[in-house]
């Protein structure tokens, strides 16, 4: 089966140079080499390689040498001082470069160039809605939208997730002695995969993990450096209602959360398939925001007086997520409660129902119909 990513790269190296990040296994290393044509590739995950390069870093500029050529430096997080090399080679020779990397956290703490204006970024996330032709839902929800995952056949599956769990805890968080105690992360990681989608209760989830909420903290920001978790905001702009002001946090991928929390094979209509549906929405929107470099911001809405809203787009839509075949007015009041705040411009329920339709003001979408929609740009208007 082929994916067509709706990433493009060309347009973004015809700009300038660019960092490409994305979890393990997104697809990163296949989209350059199904898309673009490098003058060269340097791979630092091969071991001769990485030898040559980490002893003579020059290396790169003198090896590069017609001016203006595309240049690949594959999982650039391996030797961040090459960058001062990619930076002189830009300055000096006019070289394009498409660095790639699964996580921010070694460029960041070493303090690596990050080449100032001189390079782009962008986001390779798991397959969304738009880029699987036949898209099966409850075998996404299973497997998850890491490539490789979603072909597998149904007996594989949880070895997959295993392999790519102990992969990730191996080389992102003991190789590069990110914590001493492995266990620790090791729960901590089961623990955030339950919660996800879940307000960051900081205090309970730190005694969860039997840790403190200094190293939970501190773990959190792994996970976000690591491209494997990232948080949705309160939405704060209510004014007749106190909102809650703490973040929600969700992992990457619905099958890795799900098999870490011990919920596979989900089942339809289990409260299970619930949350997991919702999170998949939430990768959904993510993706569109972040692929059709739309500035704007994506929150969840809840009062202290318990009134809630999954997501928040700007002020230009607010989304219910019910996985449910018959949405009821019932299932309206948090929509309600924020429609009287007179601050968004649509009201959107997303759910298992077969046929769209309206309660007053508020859209009853199928799931297929919404994304098809969200995706060609008829839910929020591409900037």
């Amino acid at each position: 089966m082929e994916f067509k990513r709706i990433l493009e790269l060309k347009p973004l190296l015809q700009r300038k140079s660019t960092f490409l990040l994305g979890p393990r296994s997104s697809g990163k290393t296949y989209l350059y080499e199904h898309t673009l044509k490098p003058a060269r590739v340097y791979d630092l995950l091969e071991r001769q390689v990485f030898k040559r390069l980490s002893s003579r870093p020059e290396l790169l500029f003198e090896e590069c040498e017609k001016p203006g050529e595309l240049v690949v430096v594959d999982e650039i997080q391996k030797l961040p001082f090459l960058l001062d090399e990619v930076h002189r080679t830009i300055e000096k020779k006019n070289t394009r470069f498409l660095l790639t990397g699964s996580s921010a956290r070694k460029l960041k703490r070493s303090q690596a160039n990050l080449l100032g204006g001189r390079a782009s970024s962008a986001e390779l996330l798991p397959l969304t809605y738009a880029e699987i032709p036949d898209f099966d839902l409850m075998k996404y929800l299973n497997h998850g939208g890491i490539p490789r995952h979603y072909l597998c056949k149904p007996d594989q599956i949880e070895d997959e997730l295993d392999d790519y769990t102990a992969l990730y805890l191996k080389e992102e968080i003991k190789d590069e002695a990110i914590t001493r105690n492995l266990q620790d992360f090791s729960r901590f990681l089961e623990i955030m995969a339950l919660h996800s989608g879940d307000e960051l209760a900081i205090e309970n989830f730190a005694s969860d993990c039997q840790i403190k909420p200094s190293t939970f903290r501190n773990y959190l920001s792994v996970l976000e450096d690591t491209l494997v978790g990232f948080q949705v905001p309160p939405y704060l702009a209510s004014k007749k209602r106190k909102a809650i002001t703490r973040s929600k946090f969700y992992l990457f991928d619905v099958g890795v959360t799900g098999f870490l929390a011990g919920r596979l094979p989900l089942k339809p209509k289990s409260e299970l398939f619930g949350r997991s549906f919702e999170h998949w929405i939430a990768l959904e929107l993510r993706a569109f925001l972040k692929y059709r470099r739309q500035k704007l911001s994506l929150c969840y809405w809840r009062t202290t007086s318990q009134f809630e809203v999954d997501f928040v787009i700007g002020n230009e839509v607010a989304i219910e997520v019910k996985a449910k075949a018959l949405v009821t007015e019932k299932d309206l009041k948090g929509l309600k409660a924020l429609a009287e705040e007179k601050q968004i411009k649509r009201y959107i329920v997303i759910s298992l129902d077969p046929q769209k339709r309206k309660l007053g003001p508020f859209e009853i979408y199928p799931w297929e119909t919404f994304l098809k929609e969200l995706w060609s740009g008829k839910v929020v208007t591409p900037l």
